[in-house]
C-alpha cells in the first residue's frame, strides 16, 4: 500500500457501472424478470457474483449456478432489452461528484479514459446519454480484451491508449474484480463503494478510499 498523501497522475482510468453511473442499483433487480421469462429464478445473491466482471465470465458463473442447459444468451438478451428500456424511459443516473471530478481533471489537462467490462456499444451509448463522451481521451471495453477483470488486461490497454505507464496512472473502481485488476496492472487504485464490500485482502491493495467521486480531486492535488 502506497503511503503518499497526494499523487498527481499522468492519467486517470475510470470504471463505468457503479462508479460513474448508478447502474448496479438500476440493473440488479432486472435480472429477475429476465430469468423468470425462461423459468429461472435469478436472485440478488447470484447477481452479486457477476458485478464488475466480463460477459464471458458472467456466463460461466450463471452456468455454474444453473447448469449447462441454462440459456444464458437468451436471458442476457432479455436483460439488456429491459435495461435499455429503463434507461430510455428514465435516464441514466450519474454518481455524486462525477461532473465535478471530470471538470477538475479537464481543467488541469489530465487525460482520462474508461476501462469497463461492458461492451463498446453500451459504453458509448451511456457516455453519450450523459453528455460526457467527448471528454474521454480513450475508451476501453470488455469486448476488446481476451481476459476481463480481475485480469489486468483492460487496465494495461487503457493506460497504453492514454499514453502513460501504469505506475503513472490512477484507477477508480467500486468492484473487487476491478480493484484486483488495477493491483495486478501496477496502477494505484481508489475505491469508491457502491453495492459490494470487498474482502479485506482486496482492500489491503487499495491506495485510497473515498465516499464519492468529488473526494478524489483532493487526493490528486486538484
Amino acid at each position: 500500500m502506497n503511503n503518499e498523501n497526494v499523487f498527481l497522475p499522468g492519467a486517470v482510468i475510470f470504471d463505468m457501472d457503479g462508479l460513474m453511473f448508478d447502474t448496479e442499483n438500476l440493473t440488479i433487480p432486472i435480472w429477475e424478470p429476465a430469468g423468470n421469462l425462461f423459468g429461472y429464478k435469478i436472485t440478488r445473491d447470484i447477481v452479486m457474483k457477476v458485478i464488475g466482471i466480463s460477459n464471458k465470465r458472467s456466463r460461466e458463473v450463471m452456468l455454474e449456478e444453473f447448469g449447462v442447459d441454462f440459456p444464458y444468451e437468451k436471458v442476457h438478451a432479455e436483460f439488456r432489452r429491459l435495461v435499455n428500456k429503463e434507461i430510455e424511459e428514465n435516464g441514466l443516473p450519474k454518481k455524486p461528484g462525477l461532473d465535478f471530478l471530470l471538470d477538475k481533471l479537464y481543467a488541469a489537462n489530465i487525460p482520462f479514459g474508461l476501462a469497463t467490462s461492458s461492451s463498446k456499444a453500451t459504453a458509448e451509448r451511456n457516455l453519450e446519454k450523459a453528455g460526457i463522451i467527448d471528454k474521454f481521451s480513450a475508451i476501453t471495453c470488455g469486448d476488446e480484451v481476451e481476459n476481463g477483470k480481475p485480469a489486468p488486461d483492460i487496465f494495461l490497454l487503457a493506460a497504453q491508449r492514454l499514453g502513460f505507464a501504469p505506475s503513472e496512472c490512477v484507477g477508480l473502481e467500486d468492484s473487487p474484480a476491478g480493484l484486483k485488476g488495477l493491483h495486478a496492472a501496477g496502477i494505484r487504485s481508489i475505491f469508491i463503494k457502491d453495492v459490494i464490500d470487498p474482502p479485506q485482502e482486496v482492500l489491503d491493495t487499495v491506495w485510497r478510499k473515498c465516499n464519492d467521486l468529488s473526494e478524489v480531486a483532493g487526493l490528486l492535488g486538484l
